[in-house]
């Protein structure tokens, strides 16, 4: 269940450093009993952009196989071996 406070809240930051800290949820931030803002802690933010970076990439995945941009799995693993060999040997 979504923790939800009111902004007056925010005047406690050890209190509130406490609560974000002790979730993975967002906190949910009222003003006049309305949604104002959102806080979260560095590792919840953190986690949450590692989701939306993985789920770009395999939208941009998706949308390279819909035109047809595919490569072969076994072409795929030659070609790096071969440049990563190449960058070996240097």
């Amino acid at each position: 269940m979504p923790q939800i406070i009111p902004i007056r809240d925010l005047r406690d930051t050890t209190k509130l450093s406490e609560m974000c800290n002790a979730s993975n949820e967002p906190i949910f931030v009222t003003k006049n009993g309305y949604g104002d803002m959102v806080i979260m802690s560095m590792a919840a933010y953190e986690e949450r952009l590692a989701q939306v970076e993985m789920y770009a990439k395999i939208i941009e995945g998706k949308a390279q196989a819909d035109r047809g941009e595919l490569t072969d799995g076994p072409a795929a693993f030659a070609k790096l071996r071969a440049k990563h060999m190449s960058n070996h040997d240097e």
